[in-house]
């Protein structure tokens, strides 16, 4: 395994980046974090300087394919539709915005020495939440867009009339800091502040269950709490779970939401889990406070085996 940390990928020389997600094909990546005076920034990025050495040395291809000033606010979440057409973003700013390239070429960035190599260009802004917007989430098929808020709510998007609002899922008590669906297209989860992961139905957006007791114990808050299912569906797994006073990432079983199982070797609250495919490989990776990060292979492409990889990140 190969750990990399490319020092040209930065926003601003140092801003801080909360969010990164990889493009369906392979080809580009964004990130989202910090601009220029509070404001938000988010940067499309070119994969191939990052994963082959004579691309980065090549001065002919770019590194740097756009970068978007829109947002007002921190951009805390950037997520690629499934399909790689569109782009959401969202951040401090109570604003989703949805992002598409254009045919036209890219050009000089306002008040920047940035040269945009692509053009992206708003198709649809989305207001509703009241609050700061912490994650955005495409279902299977980008037939909704969810969005989690710190005003406790989970707001459904109709991805087809932008900016409709199929439903507002209210219930949590605490700020929603995370929201995945489901590969299946059954469910949507929401995990909170309130110590609580709630499951929703999409037949009727009401709640499926309620799972506390993997969370009862957890002290303290954190930025996110990102959960992510198996890419079969048969598991979810949570952020910031204890068990013997340690900190885990929580294993629900799809069939009765059963909670037995769990991720242990972290050493601080763990913030995000996410699971992606690498040639039949299923990989969970969990995302601690301590910079430690968590791999989990499954051959079996169901939720991963008892195998665990920690591998500290000296950054």
């Amino acid at each position: 395994m190969q750990l990399l940390k490319p020092p040209w990928i930065s926003h601003d020389g140092g801003k801080a980046i909360f969010s990164v997600d990889l493009h369906p094909d392979g080809s580009r990546f964004a990130t989202g974090g910090q601009g220029q005076d509070s404001s938000g920034r988010v940067v499309v990025w070119n994969l191939k300087p990052v994963v082959h050495d004579k691309y980065e040395e090549d001065e002919k291809v770019p590194k740097l394919l756009c970068q978007l000033d829109q947002h007002l606010g921190c951009v805390n979440s950037v997520r690629w539709s499934c399909g790689g057409r569109f782009l959401a973003s969202a951040g401090d700013d109570k604003v989703i915005i949805i992002w598409q390239q254009s045919n036209y070429g890219g050009g000089a960035v306002f008040g920047s020495s940035v040269v945009n190599v692509e053009s992206w260009r708003s198709v649809a802004t989305l207001r509703g939440h009241e609050g700061d917007i912490l994650d955005v989430a495409w279902s299977p098929g980008d037939v909704w867009l969810a969005s989690a808020s710190i005003d406790n709510n989970v707001i459904i998007w109709n991805t087809a009339k932008w900016p409709e609002q199929v439903r507002v899922l209210r219930g949590h008590t605490g700020l929603v800091k995370g929201v995945t669906w489901d590969p299946v297209g059954r469910y949507l989860t929401s995990q909170a502040d309130d110590k609580s992961l709630r499951i929703w139905r999409t037949t009727d957006w009401t709640t499926e269950d309620k799972i506390v007791e993997p969370f009862a114990d957890c002290g303290g808050t954190t930025t996110v709490l990102r959960p992510s299912w198996s890419p079969d569906g048969q598991y979810l797994v949570s952020a910031h779970a204890m068990n013997n006073g340690g900190p885990t990432a929580q294993i629900i079983d799809r069939d009765g939401w059963n909670t037995d199982k769990d991720f242990v070797g972290h050493r601080k609250p763990i913030t995000c889990v996410v699971s992606i495919i690498i040639r039949q490989v299923s990989v969970c990776v969990c995302l601690s406070l301590s910079i430690c990060l968590s791999l989990c292979l499954s051959v079996s492409l169901s939720v991963c085996l008892s195998l665990c990889l920690s591998i500290c990140l000296l950054l």
